[in-house]
């Protein structure tokens, strides 16, 4: 029925409307001088139609109740004021919160993978695909599949971390929510297609160096699963090219993997820019004509955030028939198909009243809450943590009682600013639009935080001490009075996240160092002299290397980037109300030297015994993927295995009893890795195939039971066959990749070639 409707529509098209079914155009072009919608611009602009709208919400700096008004405007003049009245699919940025004023503002991805809890990435899923569609949204920029190991990458932030499964699960969880019925939901997307976070020197799109076994096996398994598994609705391209071809040029990629063998039915949409990178940054084109047929002949949809070649140039290509229109028509049919799905055509605008009804309520800022509690993870603690018997506390540093560097680079203040204060040119005209950052959400700073939960209980200073990234030391002195005025430091150091040129982590904000930016390290130190008890707070986007702090404070906190509740979610783990719960998603470096480290290493990688350490330190991370401390002990016991000799397309169960041993109540992460023991190609020493988060009270034990798929222990062979072979498997559960407390044997009985057709891509796990 819908390809017939399809058909017709494509059958009264002309070239112009069928161009613009593959376009976008930004939502300030349709604006006037005085920031009004203009009829006259949208007649301009909007004639013939157009696929996409670009962030009304995220980039014209209206309330959300004036965003849906927009939304509702441009949709009635392109369904009331156009030939084939076709309404648009307005997309908008989504990463931890739908990026717009009043939006809810979530932890950062790094931290909610810090949670290994699928739920929690589905609750923010829930509340931005409702904010979104209220607001008139239909297509979220989100989520990264990106598999990260560069901490240099300032892009780290917006990943789930260095692992393929756990960055899988959490991707899945948050794309299954995100779209739901995708008649009532986002059509999430999947991006960067692929490998955009391997890149040269941790440089933001420099190329990428992966062999084809290594980009199956790593970083395209998620995307592979996105689309199979979570039947996501669109993929955006990646910025790099690999091995001389630019992901946007890529037929190969967007074509033969993604179409022809996995079968994807969505859209493909640019990433912002790309099609014109391929003439202007990798010099694969000679014009925007050449340019634009690369990218539409190898699989790209629809051009964003404006149509500058799916244009002019797209037309005189097909008119003097170096483009063929084929390859038009077959975009502007997925573009269409899309906009059915969606349920465009049955409805297309949304109640404007109704909105604010649904923008930061108090249950979406309890999710908020819960969200930053669950992301942070206890890296060290000498029995400091929970605070407990103090009648005063220094609070000192730069990220103390900086509330927006709390979020992140794609949070609605810290990514705006840097088009406000003019530090990204050419991309919106900012003088107009984008006034002010005024009208925003809460955002609760840990100062704020540790004040509210002491009262008049105990007295807190406050000093900044230094800024994040500038070298000045003029604030030391008054921090180290304070400091030793009070009975406990609190350094509360890390990031500023953005697109500015201020910021320390964010996209392009990429690092040769992985130390504290600026004099941070030496505030820290200074303040480990007076004495003073010293618990450290990273807020931050990307791993850092501190040893030194390891080694000297008595109490660190990895909050990452928390978001709007932040603040009380670190006060709540500082005075012990809520305790820790998290695991790193990332192994956290020595030194930026050792770079690439990662669990999951091949036997001769740089983390085995075969080689030894380095000259000046240990090949082992300081801390490890996996690792979190709790306020309590896990005591694990009784691994059970079954059956110990298994067949292809069985599951393999694997058992084991989890107790609190301690005095307080917690969650503790069972994570549980597999090791093919002698394989045909060489395997990683430890690969995550399954996990899950418990609650257990004192004295309380559960039993957690693993149902691995053998599907799971696929891997493409010598000749690219994807392969489940014959032989022993190590079975190792533990509280993380280091930290192994069981472990076990199983035999697969026979070699068989896995289905290109796989459908279990997870374990199942039953608590008791």
């Amino acid at each position: 029925m819908v390809d017939e409707k399809i058909k017709e529509i494509l059958s009264k098209m002309s070239l112009d409307e069928k161009i613009a079914q593959i376009g976008s155009v930004w939502v300030h072009e349709l604006f006037d001088e005085s920031g009004e919608l203009s009829e006259k611009k949208m007649k301009a602009l909007l004639s013939n139609g157009i696929g996409q709208i670009t962030r009304i919400g995220g980039a014209s700096g209206l309330p959300p109740e004036k965003s849906a008004r927009v939304a509702n405007e441009i949709q009635k003049f392109l369904v009331e004021k156009t030939h084939l009245g076709i309404p648009a699919i307005v997309h908008e940025e989504c990463l931890n919160g739908y990026m717009a004023k009043g939006a809810t503002i979530f932890p950062q991805m790094i931290g909610i993978a810090s949670s290994w809890n699928p739920d929690v990435v589905s609750e923010i899923a829930h509340v931005i695909r409702t904010q979104m569609r209220a607001a008139g949204g239909h297509e979220g920029l989100a989520p990264l599949l990106d598999v990260s190991r560069d901490p240099r990458w300032g892009r780290i932030e917006e990943t789930f971390g260095e692992d393929v499964y756990l960055v899988s699960v959490m991707a899945y969880n948050y794309i299954k929510s995100l779209q739901r019925n995708l008649q009532n939901g986002i059509m999430a997307t999947a991006k960067h297609f692929v490998g955009y976070a391997a890149s040269e020197g941790g440089l933001n799109c420099a190329p990428v160096h992966a062999g084809e076994r290594e980009l199956r096996e790593v970083f395209l398994k998620p995307f592979e699963i996105a689309v199979k598994a979570g039947k996501v609705g669109s993929i955006m391209n990646a910025y790099h090219e690999i091995d001389g071809i630019p992901c946007a040029a890529s037929k190969y990629l967007l074509t033969d993997i993604l179409r022809k063998e996995w079968k994807f039915d969505g859209i493909v949409v640019s990433d912002y820019s790309a099609i014109d990178m391929i003439e202007n940054y990798h010099k694969m084109a000679n014009d925007k004509k050449e340019a634009a047929y690369l990218a539409l002949n190898a699989g790209i949809d629809v051009e964003l955030p404006t149509k500058k070649y799916y244009a002019d140039a797209l037309k005189s290509g097909i008119e003097d028939g170096t483009i063929p229109v084929n390859i038009l028509d077959r975009a502007v049919i997925r573009v269409l198909k899309s906009k059915f799905k969606l349920g465009l055509f049955k409805k297309h605008d949304v109640d404007e009243k109704k909105v604010m009804a649904v923008f930061d309520t108090p249950s979406q800022r309890k999710i908020a809450l819960e969200a930053a509690r669950e992301s942070i993870v206890l890296l060290k603690n000498d029995g400091t943590l929970p605070l407990k018997n103090l009648t005063s506390i220094a609070v000192i540093g730069p990220n103390a009682a900086n509330g927006r560097n709390m979020l992140s680079d794609y949070s609605y203040p810290s990514h705006i600013e840097a088009f406000v204060n003019n530090e990204v040119p050419d991309v919106i005209p900012t003088s107009k639009y984008l006034k002010s950052l005024e009208g925003n959400v809460k955002i609760v700073s840990i100062l704020d935080g540790i004040k509210e939960k002491v009262s008049d209980k105990i007295k807190v200073k406050y000093a900044k001490g230094c800024d994040n990234l500038d070298p000045s030391r003029d604030g030391f002195d008054e921090a180290l009075k304070i400091a030793r005025e009070s009975d406990l430091v609190i350094a509360v150091v890390g990031d500023r996240s953005g697109l500015s040129l201020s910021a320390t982590t964010g996209e392009s904000r990429d690092r040769d160092s992985l130390d504290l930016p600026g004099v941070q390290e030496a505030l820290v130190e200074e303040l480990h002299k007076t004495g003073k008890p010293l618990v450290v707070v990273l807020v931050n986007g990307r791993p850092f290397s501190i040893k030194w702090i390891s080694d000297h404070a008595n109490a660190i906190l990895e909050a990452w980037l928390p978001g709007e509740e932040g603040g009380h979610a670190v006060a709540d783990i500082l005075f012990g109300d809520y305790n820790p719960s998290g695991k790193l998603p990332v192994s956290i470096p020595r030194s930026v030297g050792q770079i690439p480290v990662y669990y999951s290493h091949k036997p001769t990688g740089g983390r085995s015994n075969w080689h030894g350490d380095y000259v000046e330190e240990s090949t082992k991370p300081l801390f490890p993927f996996g690792f979190g401390l709790s306020y309590t002990k896990f005591e694990y016991s009784n691994l059970g295995i079954n059956p110990l000799k298994v067949d292809l397309g069985n599951v393999i169960t694997v058992s084991c009893n989890v107790k609190n041993t301690g005095k307080v109540s917690g969650k503790e992460i069972v994570q549980l890795y597999v090791n093919d023991k002698v394989s045909s190609v060489t395997r990683p020493v430890k690969e995550l195939k399954g996990f899950v988060k418990i609650h257990l009270d004192p004295n309380e034990q559960k039993h957690v039971t693993f149902e691995i798929p053998t599907d799971l222990l696929a891997f493409y062979d010598s000749k690219m066959r994807l392969f489940v072979e014959a032989g022993e498997f190590e079975i190792m559960i533990g509280s993380s990749s280091e930290d192994i407390k069981l472990r076990g044997t199983v035999q697969l009985t026979e070699n068989v070639r896995a289905s290109k057709k796989q459908k279990k891509f997870f374990s199942n796990v039953n608590v008791e």
